[in-house]
């Protein structure tokens, strides 16, 4: 899992210096950034929980 959380946090990145260089419209992957933001906090809670 924390190899799945690593690639969600550079999938983040990219998309955010995407979102800074104008190449896609907001609109079309405004929700895609959110989508990762949230997987990054499940797999963020599931790791700690598995930890104890």
């Amino acid at each position: 899992m924390r190899i799945a959380l690593k690639e969600l946090r550079e999938s983040q990145v990219c998309l955010k210096i995407i979102k800074a260089k104008p190449l896609l419209e907001s609109a079309v992957f405004e929700p895609v950034l959110n989508e990762c933001g949230q997987l990054v906090a499940i797999f963020t809670a599931s790791i700690k929980k598995a930890q104890g």
